[in-house]
């Protein structure tokens, strides 16, 4: 089960991700991005989620992201860059959860859940350590978007890319390759088989190599299901994934259940919404299962 520090950042995990996952999936992103000129939904989301990085090469997001083939990236970076200066692209996501959000929420948006998590949010990302997190470093050094569910939606930005960055050094450490990782995921049912071969841009070919790769293991049987040992690897590297996220979430102490609770009615609304699928690709179950 792990620490209750380990349990309360599982718990950020899953009450924050619906609430800044909007970016990926609400229309006010794809409209704002193109009217920077941005060509489709990958560059959007490849432009939007680099930004806070700079004007960074294709390899260096294919490395951050981790699970994307790299030509899925080389298709939106750099291109992106050509269009629309991240700087652009970092206050049109802004510009778009602003609008979002207050679609989304409703006269919740002024309300005390968004201020009270807002406080204690930023204050987590202020007050954690960010070595070696790179993607969750340049979200933090991001300047205060001022108003508190922009506040709350970015401060959530830093502390999920946290938790990515150290779930990347867990995959690395288990020598877990991208597309395997991928794999991995979609035998547990986190996600769905196609949709997330086709989405992140393994090819059948490749995806059938990373299935092979993870039955040599002993990880995966010939059904594609993971096998005792290959169940006992992934929980393995989820509780070290809770392991790494803890120390952000434990700067704030026993406020840490305080951000739960204030989250929760917020994340809720959000799904109730279906602007979030309850099973999206980045592996989230809603509810935690």
């Amino acid at each position: 089960m792990g620490t209750q520090e380990e349990q309360v950042a599982r718990l950020v995990w899953q009450y924050g991700e619906p609430i800044h996952a909007v970016v990926f999936f609400a229309p006010e992103t794809r409209a704002a991005t193109d009217g920077l000129g941005l060509k489709g939904g990958w560059m959007s989301y490849f432009g939007c989620r680099a930004a806070p990085l700079g004007t960074v090469p294709a390899a260096v997001v294919t490395s951050i992201f981790y699970g994307f083939h790299p030509r899925r990236v080389a298709r939106a970076i750099p291109d992106a860059w050509a269009y629309a200066e991240p700087r652009q692209l970092v206050d049109a996501r802004l510009s778009a959860m602003d609008a979002a959000l207050g679609r989304l929420l409703g006269e919740a948006i002024d309300g005390p859940e968004v201020r009270r998590a807002a406080s204690l949010a930023t204050a987590a990302v202020h007050s954690a350590d960010f070595s070696g997190r790179p993607l969750g470093a340049a979200n933090a050094a991001l300047a205060d978007p001022g108003a508190p569910h922009l506040q709350l939606w970015q401060a959530l930005g830093a502390m999920r890319e946290h938790r990515g960055d150290g779930h990347v050094t867990c995959l690395v450490a288990n020598q877990v390759e991208p597309c395997e990782s991928l794999v991995m995921q979609a035998a547990t049912g986190r996600s769905e088989r196609e949709s997330l071969r086709a989405n992140r841009g393994w090819s059948d070919e490749e995806w059938r190599t990373a299935v092979m790769h993870l039955r040599e293991r002993g990880w995966l049987d010939d059904n594609e299901r993971p096998t005792p040992s290959g169940t006992k690897a992934r929980d393995a590297i989820e509780a070290a994934t809770d392991r790494l996220a803890a120390p952000l979430v434990a700067t704030l102490g026993a406020r840490a259940v305080e951000l739960v609770e204030a989250m929760r009615p917020l994340a809720e609304r959000i799904m109730a919404a279906g602007e979030v699928p309850k099973l999206n690709n980045m592996g989230l179950p809603w509810p935690s299962q």
